[in-house]
């Protein structure tokens, strides 16, 4: 039997509305016969209508027995027409009159009938905009509630943000046990506030803190408060935390709460958004008036904590500021191990392996990794994942959708070969660079007719100058390539121009890297944006005309010098060039160890895989896509 409910639609009202109308309408004209006045007359004149009723836009008349009873009408209709002749000659023929008034039903009705459509219309828009809850609930909260059986996830689930555990154990110890923060005269934070780049974890780490405590978990999006009526946001603000007092201790979480609480004012004098603000102002209200003594936890998490209202951020309202930050090599395995525990690896994938080729990712990246690794292995009719599946959806995940069927013509299939095979004799040459890992001049992604894949041997965090010129180096070696071979230069060198320029900007103007310009920044404060893309900002400059032309001249004396610099390895190294291009032509993708023997240098010596290495926060992997 099907339980399952029916939804309503506003077509099966509006079809039995017809269907209604339509009987009502056959009925009433079944035993009418609608005639022209005159003729009308002609038949009172022959004496053939017993009585009459005349309203204001039409006249009845009833014919007489003897019509009836020979299969005539019952009714006869006429539209009135003024006419004095009409009075008289009922009159004079004897036949009885009366007027025709509309009743008071029929006359309610019709305010009645358009009114009540109006109203179920919009019950039903209310109804698809908020299906699982009434009409008159629009300002209760939406929040998804968790009971004190726990939301399933413990700190075991969460993994590479140990510093950010450690951070909400208190929490955890203060909604078990309040009454020993309590005898000592403590406090504990009203709100905590989660803040990383996306992926991390900070949902997932939320709801770890209240499966750790036990309690009631309130779990909200901070798009979900504002609605198109206005005042709803607040209403909504207001019941949550009136269900919170009731459920204390609990934990309420607001996810995204950059979508509630923007700076106030952020909008100028035309912009803003004025439900928006009275929802944030009822959360610090909110916030502001309950005891902390009762045991109501706010939780937010955000990305960009940069545009936050400085009134969340004041110590009484959102006290602990914790950053969930991409994990480093340590933190990927453990983040490996948790999801690969329900898939069926080979023998040969190693994780601490995976870890050390992934630095920049994210729990959320490392997950689909993994899911992709299996679902190629699926595709490929595999019993288990191999590491030939995992290499190819770092690929996917890095560089894009591999496009064997693109078509390239032979000329530009060898440029593109010439570019890569350039930049990676640089990478190999140069002292700093990171070690090439893998090169393709297969087409991926969008615009990528090839690339060069490198991979750091550890995370960093600091980078010398000598670092940021080789990496300049390695990003100018495929246009340098194609200026040798080919005596001409190509529209492939597009994105590895504007990296370069990028990269020596920032030299200049952050990093006080200029011997004309000194320790000096030129570019501003720069504010914690985790949604950014490593662009500068265009903020008003403070420098002068003059400086700006040294910065321009210092930037373009970087690029410059190290493009001869580039040149003269390529020269040297030119038939090391041919051969390592002809190969691509031939293979389309070449190994570290295959690139190394061609260049004519050793293997290079790793660190076995077992070894654990404790390293600073990771660099996003070099990628050169032209």
């Amino acid at each position: 039997m099907d339980n399952r409910k029916t939804r309503f639609s506003m077509g099966y009202f509006f079809l039995a509305l017809l269907l209604l109308i339509g009987f009502q309408y056959f009925f009433a004209q079944s035993g009418r016969e609608e005639i022209p006045y005159s003729e009308l007359k002609t038949r009172i004149a022959a004496g053939q209508v017993d009585s009459v009723r005349v309203g204001e836009q039409v006249i009845e008349a009833v014919p007489t027995d003897t019509i009836r009873e020979t299969t005539g009408p019952r009714l006869w209709t006429a539209n009135r027409v003024e006419d004095e002749t009409l009075i008289p000659l009922l009159e004079e023929r004897g036949i009885p009159y009366a007027g025709m008034r509309v009743g008071w039903f029929a006359q309610a009705m019709v305010w009645l009938i358009p009114l009540g459509l109006i109203l179920l219309f919009w019950v039903w828009m209310l109804r698809r905009m908020n299906p699982t809850q009434g009409v008159l609930t629009v300002g209760k909260s939406r929040a998804r509630i968790v009971g004190q059986e726990g939301t399933g996830v413990t700190f075991e689930d969460v993994a590479g943000v140990d510093e950010a555990k450690q951070e909400t154990v208190e929490i955890v110890e203060f909604l078990r046990t309040p009454e020993k923060f309590a005898k000592l005269g403590a406090k504990i934070p009203k709100g905590v506030l989660l803040v990383g780049p996306p992926g991390t974890g900070k949902t997932l780490l939320a709801r770890a803190v209240a499966g750790e405590a036990g309690v009631t978990f309130f779990q909200m999006s901070g798009a979900e408060f504002v609605e198109m009526f206005v005042g709803v946001g607040a209403a909504r603000v207001r019941d949550l935390f009136a269900q919170a007092k009731v459920q204390a201790p609990c934990i309420i979480f607001i996810d995204e709460l950059d979508a509630l609480g923007k700076a106030r004012g952020s909008g100028g004098p035309m912009g803003g958004h004025d439900e928006r603000e009275q929802t944030l102002n009822q959360l610090l209200v909110e916030m502001d008036g309950f005891d902390p003594h009762l045991g109501v936890i706010i939780m937010a998490a955000t990305n960009r904590p940069e545009i936050l209202d400085p009134a969340l951020l004041r110590p009484g309202r959102f006290d602990r500021q914790i950053l969930v930050d991409r994990p480093d090599v340590n933190g990927r395995h453990d983040i490996l191990k948790i999801h690969a525990g329900g898939i069926q690896l080979a023998s040969d994938v190693r994780l601490e392996l995976i870890a050390r080729r992934t630095p920049g990712f994210v729990g959320a990246d490392l997950a689909n990794l993994l899911n992709e690794a299996a679902l190629l292995t699926a595709r490929r009719d595999k019993p288990a994942v191999t590491m030939t599946e995992v290499d190819d959806a770092v690929d996917r995940i890095v560089a894009g959708l591999e496009k064997k069927n693109r078509l390239i013509n032979d000329k530009e299939r060898t440029i593109v070969a010439y570019h890569e095979a350039g930049h990676a004799i640089v990478a190999e040459r140069v002292p700093t660079a990171d070690p090439v890992h893998k090169i393709s001049i297969i087409p991926r992604g969008v615009a990528a007719l090839g690339y060069t894949q490198q991979l750091p041997t550890e995370d960093r965090y600091l980078l010398t100058k000598q670092e940021l010129m080789d990496r300049i180096a390695v990003l100018l070696g495929g246009r340098v390539a194609e200026e040798i071979v080919f005596d001409e230069i190509s529209t492939g060198a597009g994105n590895d121009l504007e990296r370069v320029t990028d990269l020596a900007r920032r030299m200049v103007m952050e990093y006080g890297m200029s011997r004309e310009l000194g320790p000096i920044n030129y570019a501003g404060s720069r504010k914690m944006q985790f949604l950014q893309n490593g662009e500068m900002s265009s903020e008003t400059r403070s420098y002068s005309e003059e400086t700006a032309r040294s910065i321009d001249r210092e930037v373009s004396g970087i690029i410059s010098g190290t493009y001869e610099r580039v040149r003269e390895i390529l020269q040297a190294d030119r038939p090391v060039l041919e051969v390592l291009s002809q190969r691509l032509l031939d293979i389309e993708v070449v190994d570290e160890a295959e690139l190394r023997q061609i260049m004519g240098l050793p293997p290079r010596r790793r660190s076995p895989p077992e070894q654990r290495i404790v390293e600073t926060p990771p660099v996003t992997p070099e990628l050169s896509a032209d």
